[in-house]
């Protein structure tokens, strides 16, 4: 019995390990393997999804997986790791396995650049590249798939900020960045709207939009069949180095025009940096005074680094007149001289835009101090005209 018993807990055993051999379905648990996952973004089919993969292996070679779904069948994708970012675009460095869209899988062992030099998994996962994956040997510039790697490789580290609409109605948008590992910026400008065959450069300018200044930096251009420019960010036009880390302190504005030929024309703008708004807002009403039916509001919105963007919006003006306007010390009642002077209200518009970072006299006034001024807005009907208010109201700890 005992025999029986023992032959019988053998055969078991050897039907069992030759069910486990046969079944497709097992998923092997790799405990000791040391790899690094990438993924593939889509590019010219947004249905592709996939990865690659790095291996090590223990005589130092490394195997590159690449693994793709959603692809046409009976397709042969080659693909190559390049120098550079993708958005700088470089040479071949290593030529991968050629994908077969029926399996959506190629592999490919090496432990050399196509040139010759060595390169090991570590200097692998240091590299400078990117991977592309093209639809065919006689179609590389159409790309199926890609992905930084290495030193670009994305943290998940981003700042967005909005470009508004501007000159053109219904183009706006937004300017992405997104860190790497080696501390450079990825950055991705989308508009909707824009306009199909264009070329829109895009810029980083210095100072806010309502102050203007020059250009700081410059941007891959905005494709109008896409909304998309994609930049890698390392360094100012000056070459003065520019990292992701310096972005949210930088004191500037985008601008995204028309065309290289027409570059008055602002289709998209934003403020970012220490310029962007941080949602923080008041408002105060502004009366009518000697003209009917003029009034209007002044809104007071904060900036990251606590300056105020001033938006004085006054129904009814005069066509083609512009209206000074400024803050005084006290209340309507008590009256005041002047202490800060905004930008003139343009009567066609209706509107003024200010940047409020100091009071006249130099003393400095963000938007903290604003609410805490003891003063009242007075909108002239002119420059030759003061003594005909248009709009009136108190603002500060006077509201």
């Amino acid at each position: 019995m005992k025999n029986l018993l023992s032959g019988f807990v053998c055969l078991f055993t050897i039907l069992l390990f030759t069910n486990c051999a046969n079944d497709d379905n097992i998923t092997r648990i790799e405990t000791s393997l040391v790899y690094k996952v990438y993924a593939l973004n889509a590019i010219s089919d947004p249905s592709v999804t996939g990865y690659s993969r790095f291996v090590k292996n223990e005589d130092q070679s490394v195997t590159i997986e690449l693994n793709l779904s959603g692809l046409l069948s009976d397709q042969m994708h080659p693909a190559h790791i390049h120098y550079n970012t993708a958005a700088e675009t470089g040479g071949i460095a290593i030529t991968l396995g050629t994908i077969n869209s029926n399996t959506g899988r190629s592999e490919v062992t090496i432990t050399e650049l196509d040139d010759g030099t060595p390169i090991t998994y570590e200097e692998l996962l240091d590299f400078d590249g990117y991977i592309n994956v093209h639809l065919s040997n006689s179609n590389l510039d159409i790309l199926v798939a890609q992905a930084d790697i290495g030193q670009n490789e994305l943290t998940g580290v981003t700042k967005t900020y909005g470009l508004n609409e501007l000159d053109v109605d219904g183009i706006s948008g937004s300017a992405k960045f997104s860190e790497r590992l080696n501390g450079e910026a990825l950055a991705t400008i989308q508009l909707t709207n824009a306009i199909p065959g264009n070329e829109h450069l895009a810029h980083i300018h210095n100072n806010t939009a309502l102050e203007s200044g020059t250009v700081a930096l410059t941007f891959n251009p905005v494709d109008g069949d896409t909304g998309i420019s994609h930049t890698n960010i390392t360094q100012l036009d000056d070459t003065t180095p520019f990292l992701y880390e310096n972005i949210e302190d930088f004191d500037g504005y985008i601008n995204v025009h028309l065309s290289p030929t027409d570059l008055d024309t602002i289709i998209a703008q934003g403020d970012i940096g220490e310029n962007e708004l941080t949602g923080e807002s008041v408002v105060y009403e502004l009366d009518e005074v000697a003209i009917a039916d003029i009034s209007g509001t002044a809104s007071f919105y904060k900036r990251q680094n606590g300056e105020a963007l001033a938006i004085i919006e006054l129904m009814n003006t005069p066509v083609d007149g512009m209206h000074p306007g400024h803050i005084h010390q006290n209340d309507i009642s008590t009256t005041g001289p002047v202490i800060f002077t905004f930008n003139d209200v343009d009567g066609n518009t209706g509107i003024s835009q200010t940047n409020v970072i100091q009071l006249d006299d130099g003393t400095p006034f963000g938007y903290d101090d604003v609410l805490e001024v003891n003063g009242y807005i007075n909108i002239h009907l002119s420059a030759t005209n003061l003594n005909t208010l248009v709009a009136q109201g108190n603002i500060g700890i006077n509201n």
